[in-house]
């Protein structure tokens, strides 16, 4: 029998210091809860990474923040930083890459798919077989595998064909995600399109029913020293000496009520556990305590990638760039996954007359990209880039960002493998999962999924001292 824990020091150790990590022990903190985070490497935010020098505003990571989903912006709200949040610029336009040209997305449209006729016709990117065949969307009865799981291009290659499957839902659907759309699950990554041929037997019908108009602020918003405003205030909202980063968890030991967790930082008792970090690495903790649960968290695959920034004189770049950037499809046999034209998207983002540019390559699509060298990244992503944009001359800045199996594969089955592992968690009370591996990709999500978790937590020890015995009993 495992020996109890007496008097533990914490209420909830959480493991992990990324943004889902952060936000719960926020949370916690807000609940009274005492917080201790531990944080392997040496800085907080994951993927949420920001440089900022000679004028230059690099976002590694992720950039902006989806309004849609508001969870990002009510924290912004919360830590006194709402008013500096930034619109993109205009205009939006997004663009696919096809024959090595470069198609605008048809405004109008949702996810990309053109909703009305007119938008349709306009668009450059397909045939006109292929825009036949997209218009002929509302007339495709419903389907599909029988209220079972489909993948991103099953459902878009089944209502509007397959030129759609390779140019929109391959590139922009998937390659959001850094996945395969073969692979990759509409129940988990788009529920509301599934839901819009349920309810109304046709997608692009049931769309046009909600009369969906563009914000004028548009659909993302950032900050003006990148998002890592973001991971900076959350940490100053924390209180001091609570979030520790190079300590590194090595053993997590469960005795009676409580937790043991040993570091590179020492050792932690707590009533409570959360590990925010990639579902590999917590089965390799989980190891220890079940398993089955273990298995469950190693089951969920993840994706490399790299982003590569750049800084011209605006001189320099032939393109227009008007616009946010652009995406590949995998027909394109290109390096690249896609680019963002950081300085036509955001303001202050590089010095006057320049230019900043960012290209993103491997994920799922390419599983060995990163083997290659930073020399090798670096030179490929700029090469492809001066094809497409007419770039002459070097980069005045360079900088490349690494994110090894930093993107979960929401695959086909994956709702149902998260429910398997959200049942065997209620075998190991006050042990909690959150983080992008999960149920939140985003950091929106992220955000949303950590807090929720935090206040799980503080329900558990609400209930937990409850039933504990009086010591007057």
């Amino acid at each position: 029998m495992t020996s109890g824990i007496p008097n533990p020091e914490l209420d909830v150790l959480v493991v992990g210091g990324g943004i889902a990590g952060l936000a719960a022990a926020y949370q916690l903190q807000r609940l009274g809860r005492r917080v201790r985070v531990l944080e392997a490497s040496g800085r907080l935010g994951g993927v949420i990474r920001t440089e900022r020098f000679d004028g230059w505003t690099i976002d590694g990571g992720p950039d902006a923040l989806l309004v849609q989903k508001p969870a990002a912006v009510a924290l912004c709200r919360e830590l006194g930083i709402a008013d500096r949040l930034i619109p993109t610029l205009e205009p939006r336009t997004a663009y696919v890459m096809r024959d090595r040209r470069l198609h605008p997305i048809a405004p109008g449209s949702f996810l990309g798919f053109p909703l009305s006729a007119a938008a349709l016709a306009r668009s450059s990117l397909f045939t006109w077989a292929g825009r036949l065949r997209m218009a002929c969307e509302v007339a495709i009865p419903r389907g599909g595998p029988g209220g079972e799981d489909e993948s991103i291009a099953s459902f878009v290659r089944r209502r509007f064909g397959s030129e759609a499957a390779d140019y929109l839902a391959e590139p922009l659907l998937a390659g959001i995600h850094a996945g395969d759309a073969e692979r990759l699950s509409m129940r988990a990554l788009f529920p509301r399109l599934l839901e819009a041929e349920r309810r109304s037997g046709s997608v692009i019908r049931s769309m046009r029913a909600l009369r969906l108009r563009p914000s004028p602020q548009g659909a993302f918003v950032s900050l003006p020293g990148g998002v890592g405003e973001l991971v900076e205030a959350l940490a100053a909202a924390l209180e001091p000496g609570s979030a520790v980063c190079s300590a590194r968890v090595t053993g997590l030991r469960r005795g009676g009520a409580a937790y043991a967790v040993e570091s590179d930082a020492g050792r932690f008792d707590a009533r409570a556990v959360m590990l925010a970090i990639p579902a590999y690495a917590a089965a390799r903790l989980l190891r220890s305590l079940d398993t089955a649960l273990a298995a469950l968290c190693d089951g969920i695959p993840y994706a490399s990638t790299a982003t590569v920034a750049f800084g011209y004189r605006r001189d320099q770049i032939g393109h227009p760039m008007r616009g946010s950037g652009f995406v590949v499809p995998r027909l394109e046999d290109s390096p690249l996954l896609a680019a963002t034209w950081v300085s036509s998207k955001w303001p202050g983002r590089a010095p006057e007359g320049c230019a900043l540019l960012r290209a993103f390559l491997g994920g799922g699509r390419d599983p060995r990209g990163l083997d290659r060298t930073d020399d090798d990244l670096t030179a490929s992503a700029r090469e492809s880039l001066e094809e497409v944009l007419d770039i002459t001359g070097p980069p005045l800045v360079t900088r490349l960002f690494r994110w090894p199996l930093q993107s979960p594969q929401y695959d086909v089955g994956h709702l149902e493998r998260v429910a398997a592992i959200d049942e065997r968690l209620t075998a190991t009370p006050g042990l909690f999962l959150t983080g992008s591996g999960f149920r939140a990709i985003g950091i929106p999500d992220c955000i949303a999924d950590g807090r929720a978790t935090a206040a799980g937590a503080d329900a558990y020890l609400a209930a937990a001292a409850r039933q504990a015995p009086s010591p007057w009993a």
